[in-house]
């Protein structure tokens, strides 16, 4: 059966564009561009009102101190970050070294690790009457903290140095591809010059990875942005723990709406920072020769083990034994001897119920994201245009958004609408209904899909991208639907991408903090809520067996997207840029 002549083949995707197909597709994408696009509108157009009493108040305080506590934590995280993923890339991805392979997953686990779980652990061990100090002044004999200098962990430093640790896998895994996708006649003209392995490492692979390494950075950036648990809990005062403030204890949402605004702003600075450092730095790349690894031994391998060893250890491995101690070794008094694991919820049946909710919440929101994510990526493989493509990076805007923006921009058009339905319910029924939409569990879904549905999409396209269009041409030859075409051709063949795409958003919304916080319904916790509630309270060993909970979930996914990097030797950065394109 040949194709109807009025189906033009498009050259970008050699896929037939269907003139009856197209509107149709247009409009439903359309439709979730404004949808996800709204809760920013909102945000922006809040910085226009009138000036309020807390605004001002605000303005005249406390706005310097987030100005400038932001801006240090940025600077801090993003050289802390390049730093370690720099390194361990270069380590892995140019040299062979026993236990390599290893590290290579090993490096990603800090993903697994919430950045605020990780500051409940090191505050436990670094903290005055932490086992550390405690150690130190038993071992000299100090009596007080005036005998000696130890570092605050509760400090600006502090919460950079536990940022950088849980988020420089974002560089490692840009930087590594990158390294990985270089051809192996670029390092041996280095070589033919004499350059030293250092020399090579800051004249040729560091030049050659900028664009990658801006990328992760710019990742690195928007995450330090989003964080409100590690920030809060370390009593530093940046945009979102301002944001908390001006909207819970001064109840003024239009003051919450301009710090969100002004956030967006350090977004936009974030990413035009990343254009800025990849202006130009495009590289071909030459895979006629692949990159090959230099085999290494003796002290030179041991450097490199003990250099990989570092992150891993500060990152994951370290923080995951002091949550282990604080929740098997640290029985609470005066309840049966019972452990501070199970003291952590009081009943088991508490712990049970706030892991379901933590567990439906994720595993409903990576579902719809999978679905449209999915549909979207198949609407920009059926029918590509200029507003297909806008439509789709409108989408992907979410990802570089905090959760505290995302959760400000929801609840302002969502509660105006909910009193305007309510009002108008409440006269036809003749009696006051109350609010339906605001503080319901569909709301925070809502937040979730607009903060994680590029994960989702973009990890769908990659996936469209490696099924060649015949298929699509023979299924329709014989007569297939679009809806007959993905469910029988491209869903089987993309089982493995749409599962990874599940997980990574699963993960994601089992970790998610602040958006959780300001919008989860009355008496509805999660084990990321309960988690931040009892550490906040410095009922860390209580607080112990739910940031457990909330790491070995998250494991599941980070070993099974690791492995499966490892196995391929190769990662798409699509999935990862903040523009969703290549580096």
């Amino acid at each position: 059966m040949s194709m109807q002549p009025e189906a033009a083949t498009n050259a970008n995707t050699d896929l037939p564009s269907y003139p009856y197909g197209r509107p149709r597709l247009l409009l439903l994408a359309g439709l979730v561009a404004i949808a996800l696009l709204i809760p920013l509108v909102a945000v922006l157009s809040s910085a226009l009102q009138d000036d309020s009493g807390a605004w001002k108040h605000i303005r005249a305080t406390t706005l310097p101190d987030l100005v400038s506590n932001s801006l240090w934590l940025l600077i801090l995280v993003g050289i802390g970050a390049a730093l370690l993923g720099t390194g361990a890339a270069w380590l892995t991805a140019k040299y062979d070294w026993r236990g390599r392979k290893t590290f290579e997953w090993l490096l990603v686990l800090p993903l697994a690790m919430p950045a605020y779980v990780m500051a409940y652990a090191y505050t436990d061990l670094l903290q005055y009457a932490g086992p550390v100090q405690t150690g130190l002044r038993e071992l000299f004999g100090w009596q007080s903290k005036s005998d000696y200098w130890f570092f605050d962990i509760r400090s600006l430093g502090g919460a950079a140095a536990v940022l950088a640790c849980a988020l420089y896998p974002y560089v490692y895994l840009l930087v590594r591809v990158a390294l990985l996708e270089r051809s192996t006649s670029l390092s041996e003209v280095g070589r033919s010059f004499g350059y030293s392995r250092l020399s090579m490492l800051f004249r040729v692979t560091l030049p050659l990875a900028r664009p990658a390494i801006a990328a992760g950075v710019a990742l690195v950036m928007m995450e330090t942005l989003a964080d409100y648990g590690t920030v809060s809990y370390f009593g530093i005062n940046t945009f979102t723990t301002g944001i908390f403030s001006a909207w819970f204890a001064q109840s003024d949402r239009v003051a919450a709406g301009k710090l969100a605004a002004i956030l967006l702003l350090f977004v936009a600075m974030v990413l035009l920072l990343e254009q800025w450092a990849r202006r130009r730095a495009r590289f071909a790349d030459n895979r006629a020769r692949p990159a090959s690894r230099t085999p290494i031994s003796g002290t030179a391998a041991l450097g490199a083990f003990v250099g990989c060893m570092i992150p891993v250890t500060v990152g994951f491995l370290l923080p995951l034994v002091l949550l282990g101690r604080l929740a098997i070794s640290e029985p609470q008094s005066g309840i049966d001897g019972m452990t501070a694991g199970a003291l952590a919820f009081n009943r088991l049946d508490e712990f049970f119920r706030l892991a379901w909710n933590s567990f439906s919440l994720a595993t409903l929101t990576a579902a719809i994201a999978v679905a449209v994510g999915l549909m979207l990526a198949y609407a920009n493989r059926r029918a590509p245009s200029l507003a297909m493509r806008f439509a789709n990076r409108a989408v992907g805007l979410g990802y570089a958004i905090p959760g505290t923006v995302i959760a400000v921009g929801v609840l302002l058009p969502v509660s105006l609408l909910d009193h305007r339905l309510a009002d108008l319910l409440s006269a036809l029924a003749g009696r006051d209904v109350g609010l339906i939409l605001t503080g319901g569990v569909s709301v925070l879904i809502y937040a979730y899909l607009i903060r994680f549905l590029a994960i989702s999409l973009q990890t769908c396209e990659a996936g469209f991208a490696k099924i060649t269009p015949s298929m699509d041409n023979a299924a329709r030859s014989l007569g297939a639907s679009n809806r007959e075409v993905v469910r029988l051709i491209h869903v089987p063949l993309l089982r493995s991408t749409l599962i990874t795409a599940g997980l990574l958003v699963f993960v994601d919304v089992m970790k998610e903090l602040p958006a959780t916080l300001v919008m989860r319904p009355f008496n509805f916790d999660t084990l990321a809520v309960r988690t931040y509630t009892l550490a906040k309270d410095e009922r860390l060993a209580e607080a112990s067996a739910a940031a457990l909970a909330i790491v070995l979930v998250g494991l599941i996914p980070v070993i099974f997207a690791s492995r499966a990097i490892t196995t391929a030797g190769d990662m798409s950065p699509a999935s990862l840029s903040p523009e969703g394109g290549r580096d």
